[in-house]
């Protein structure tokens, strides 16, 4: 078993001087996952934002994929399994509904 003394050593440095034996993010109760989380955060935040896309020049396909499809892809897939008696009332309502979780953040 190793003895009290190693246990309670300070570790050093290369260079002989101390380390600290808790990190500071240890006194604030911060775990190196929750460090490496917000370390990715805020490289989110920092990176270029994208620019917005011209939604009038892109072609057909690519103008649905970025507007609708994704909405209409979840309201489609609800009602498929809720098959209610009025389906496009239903899709409707489900749109409305919904929108503001696909609408683009400006």
């Amino acid at each position: 078993m190793a003895d009290a003394e190693n246990l309670s050593a300070t570790p050093a440095n290369n260079d002989g001087t101390e380390l600290p034996t808790e990190p500071i993010h240890a006194e604030l109760g911060l775990s190196s996952n929750v460090l490496r989380v917000v370390a990715g955060e805020k490289e989110a935040i920092e990176k270029p934002v994208k620019q917005k896309v011209d939604l009038q020049s892109l072609p057909a396909r690519a103008y649905l994929d970025q507007t609708v499809v994704p909405i209409l892809l979840q309201a489609l897939s609800t009602l498929a399994k809720e098959r209610p008696p009025n389906p496009i009332e239903y899709t409707a309502a489900y749109l409305l509904k919904n929108k503001s979780q696909f609408e683009e953040k400006q």
